[in-house]
């Protein structure tokens, strides 16, 4: 399955609902990406797919200082899942991958 591409993502956290784009690529066969969101861009780490379960690690400023595992489902040009931040609850995440046609109008 290839998840390569811009996802547009929700996160439904304590603070409301936070809007974020997730670029991914793979380079020399490693799944790498960048996120970006709040007015910041940050790499992702440790991003791995395994069959349809995609995870990644990111660190963020903004609107707070955190360290956030990502832990979704892929499903076509969608996913589903969680966003954790240490030991605060999980929040829900949902997303959409962008379309050429979708990119173009943005």
């Amino acid at each position: 399955m290839s998840v390569e591409g811009i996802w547009d993502l929700s996160i439904s956290t304590p603070i409301g609902r936070i809007k974020a784009a997730v670029d991914l690529r793979r380079e020399d066969g490693v799944l790498t990406g960048v996120a970006h969101g709040a007015g910041e861009e940050v790499p992702l780490g440790n991003v791995v797919l395994d069959d349809d379960r995609l995870t990644w690690d990111q660190a963020i400023t903004k609107p707070l200082r955190l360290n956030l595992a990502f832990d979704v489902t892929v499903d076509g040009d969608t996913v589903q899942g969680t966003s954790k931040a240490g030991r605060m609850p999980a929040s829900k995440v949902t997303g959409e991958r962008r379309t050429v046609r979708a990119a173009a109008e943005r």
